[in-house]
């Protein structure tokens, strides 16, 4: 398990964790970006397990916008990551 927490939050399809549930020996930063007109700016983190990388797994606003605000402090994966509710 990488992140565990009774105080998720939906949106948009998506589970988000407390960023204080993650695991961290699990998470290193990545450089990529990209930007979702109704939520902001997205900073991505790979998922490490085992010693392989799922790149860019982890997603997160730093700085959502207001619609989203939120979602500030929270972390939604994709790419594979299993999230069970």
């Amino acid at each position: 398990m990488i992140a565990e927490s009774d105080q998720i939050l939906e949106s948009g399809g998506n589970v988000y964790f407390p960023e204080s549930s993650l695991k961290r020996e699990y998470f290193r930063s990545s450089s990529t970006t990209s930007t979702d007109l109704a939520t902001g700016q997205k900073r991505y983190m790979t998922v490490v397990i085992d010693g392989q990388d799922n790149q860019d797994a982890a997603w997160y606003y730093p700085d959502p916008k207001p619609a989203a605000r939120r979602l500030k402090g929270y972390v939604a994966f994709w790419r594979g990551v299993e999230v069970e509710k």
